[in-house]
């Protein structure tokens, strides 16, 4: 499980190897997990919700956050791309989700295909 952590912020702009099933799986469950966590331990701290911007604190608070987002917005995009090519699919089929319901839940199909012996390396 730690491996598999290591491995998602080891590529995080490698766009074109493979990832398994359970490389992809951990690190997005362990991300959407320590996500909820500390967005609810900042919420916490600064008494309201980090949306809401009353002082200068409030405002290197959120744009800590987004900082942080669009790290792991990429790290996961790129992973994204990688469980694709491991189950033999182009990078392209990521476009999927742009159509509502039924591409994210093709997405989410496409996730869970098992890995193809000839897939792109």
């Amino acid at each position: 499980m730690i491996k598999a952590y290591k491995k998602f912020w080891s590529n995080i702009f490698n766009f074109s190897g493979v990832a398994s099933r359970g490389e992809y799986w951990i690190p997005v469950i362990i991300n959407y997990i320590l996500g909820f966590i500390l967005m609810a331990l900042v919420q916490q701290i600064l008494g309201h919700s980090i949306e809401d911007i009353y002082t200068w604190g409030d405002w290197s608070a959120k744009t800590g956050s987004l900082i942080i987002s669009f790290i792991v917005w990429l790290a996961t995009l790129s992973l994204r791309f990688r469980r694709l090519h491991d189950s033999n699919h182009s990078g392209w089929w990521i476009l999927i989700n742009i159509l509502p319901f039924i591409g994210q839940l093709w997405f989410i199909i496409l996730m869970l295909l098992p890995s193809k012996a000839n897939n792109y390396e």
